[in-house]
């Protein structure tokens, strides 16, 4: 499907002197006119004034006279990539400004999700006076009160939308825990100007009043790389100051002063180069989750606090090792699944529910989410846990997930999530009518079980150039909500094709280019499928032509995105196709 908005994509590339597919790209993402030159060139003087956020002034009052009196605190994060490093910068400055503090997490699958009464009494056991929280915390009502009736004061910093209840009118009353502080931009009366920021970001902007009344306000800018990692981890739109954030974190992350995030860069094999969106979001971030998902979250604090370079190599290996277990584990998930679905006659289902005892339920979401990508599904992922199945679930557009649980909850024992994800837990009795009642009422049409991929514009690879590329470029960092550019040729004429990989599972072919003799384009699917689906609509002696270099009669209408290939001091152009029709 073509993204087709409206606007004078010509004359605003006049004016920011730009080609105008770039403007074109703009325009389909939702930015408009006035917005397209900022968004061209993000500037650190675009990111928003922290004490705009509610009770951020009274937070670091309450902090800086806990510090000066001698009390003990505790930072309290959560155990995924976003309260790993919400923790971090906490800690590291409160640490800064002198402040006695120590941290914890709670284990995924012990505790569960966000401060609970055993982190609690924990630490007032330990003599804490001060709790502060960090992407967690909005929805703890009775856990702060608890807190409170101990003796302990709690400040919140989340970034999570707020409880609420419906009154007999439909009007929402919103349900906010009494701490002593609760810095969130969802809160109604808050007047921070951009809500989507992750729990770093959150847990920074504090941070950043907290040097500034402490006259270290140098040092805020040493923590943006972290709020930035975050944000890609956390999958939060890359519009606004998000931009900004990842923009100027992304340039200074190989750089940075930190021994285990540096040896964690070392390990994955990324060093040397500068950093992207993909390298955060797909090799570094997926280690600090495994950590949370297989062993505990506080190793990667600890990671990001460690100073001596051996000891952080050590722990930054570790977290590595968990990561390519977390990914074996995966696999074999997934295998399991995906047999037990077919052995059960469910691959018709339009909501796929597959049980799989002896998963370890951290990668219930992971395996559920593979399964959606591969089938357009929304899939439900089960496993045994300590009390029945639990389980998790990922949706797509048309399935709100959550939605449809409300209707089931009578078999459910927990549930939660939003449209695209969800959890549950249920005896392991109900599963068979929790399956058989989402499929009985998906309402779910032929139609919007059909995966569609949306490209940006039809082009021809023969408009490509490397100041094209050059120009796409400034349209980087990519993710969510500014995603890759995406573009498409119809029924391109291939020159020749050969496999590459070392197991040969990828494949190289030529096409006709812009006043080229060839243009190299690459795809890294599933080559064996694509060569059988060649050979289904050409034949066996047409593909066999086109691997040796032949004229052919191979045609093939494909999305791809340009990009320049360097290797050994030498660039050229190439495509690298996503998908193919």
């Amino acid at each position: 499907m073509l993204r087709n908005k409206k606007g004078d994509f010509r004359g605003l590339a006049a004016e920011l002197c730009v080609d105008p597919v770039i403007t074109r790209i703009m325009l389909n993402r939702g930015i408009d006119g006035s917005e397209m030159k900022s968004f061209l060139e993000p500037d650190i003087s675009m990111l928003h004034d922290p004490h705009l956020l509610k009770d951020a002034n009274k937070a670091s009052q309450i902090i800086a006279k806990a510090v000066s009196e001698g009390k003990r605190l505790r930072v309290i994060g959560d155990y995924d990539v976003d309260g790993i490093f919400s923790t971090f910068i906490l800690v590291s400055v409160l640490r800064r400004i002198g402040a006695d503090v120590s941290f914890d997490i709670p284990h995924r699958i012990t505790d569960g999700y966000g401060m609970n009464e055993r982190l609690i009494r924990k630490a007032y056991e330990d003599g804490v006076s001060l709790i502060v929280t960090c992407d967690n915390g909005i929805k703890s009502i009775d856990e702060v009160s608890l807190a409170t009736e101990l003796g302990m004061e709690v400040i919140i910093t989340d970034h999570h939308e707020l409880g609420f209840d419906l009154d007999a009118s439909g009007n929402k009353h919103w349900n906010i825990p009494e701490a002593s502080a609760v810095i969130n931009p969802h809160q109604p009366d808050c007047d921070y100007p951009y809500k989507e920021i992750c729990g770093a970001v959150v847990a920074w902007k504090l941070a950043s009043v907290l040097l500034e009344a402490a006259g270290l306000l140098d040092a805020v800018m040493e923590y943006l790389p972290y709020a930035a990692f975050a944000t890609i981890g956390d999958i939060m739109p890359l519009r606004d100051e998000n931009r900004v954030i990842v923009y100027y974190g992304l340039k200074a992350m190989p750089s940075i002063d930190n021994p285990g995030l540096l040896s964690l860069i070392n390990h994955t094999g990324i060093e040397g180069r500068s950093l992207n969106t993909y390298d955060v979001g797909f090799i570094l971030g997926p280690c600090f989750n495994a950590a949370g998902r297989l062993d505990s979250a506080l190793r990667g604090v600890e990671l990001l606090l460690e100073r001596d370079a051996a000891k952080a190599s050590a722990i930054a290996e570790a977290l590595r090792n968990l990561n390519e277990q977390r990914k074996q584990m995966t696999e074999e998930g997934t295998k399991l699944a995906l047999e037990k679905l077919e052995q059960d006659n469910r691959l018709l289902d339009k909501v796929f529910v597959v049980y799989v005892p002896g998963l370890h339920e951290s990668l219930a979401g992971i395996v559920a989410g593979r399964i959606k990508e591969r089938f357009f599904r929304p899939s439900f992922v089960l496993t045994d846990a300590r009390e029945g199945v639990k389980g998790s679930g990922r949706s797509i557009p048309g399935y709100p997930m959550s939605d449809r649980l409300h209707d089931v909850e009578d078999l459910l024992t927990r549930y939660g999530g939003h449209p695209m994800a969800a959890g549950v837990s249920m005896p392991a009795e109900n599963v068979s009518d929790f399956t058989a009642r989402l499929n009985d009422n998906a309402g779910l049409s032929e139609e919007e079980l059909t995966a569609t991929t949306y490209i940006d514009l039809a082009m021809p690879t023969s408009y490509i150039t490397f100041g094209l590329v050059e120009q796409l470029a400034r349209l980087e960092p990519f993710g969510e909500g500014n995603e890759r550019p995406l573009f498409a040729e119809k029924e391109a004429c291939f020159l020749g094709a050969r496999y590459m990989g070392s197991e040969k599972q990828f494949l190289k072919f030529s096409l006709l280019g812009n006043g080229r003799d060839r243009l190299e384009a690459v795809y890294f699917g599933d080559a064996a499928a694509l060569v059988e689906t060649l050979k289904q609509r050409f034949g066996s002696d047409e593909v066999e032509k086109l691997f040796a270099g032949s004229k052919s009669a191979v045609r093939l209408t494909f999305s791809y995105y340009p990009q320049i290939n360097t290797f050994k001091g030498r660039s050229n152009l190439q495509v690298r196709i996503e998908d193919y029709k």
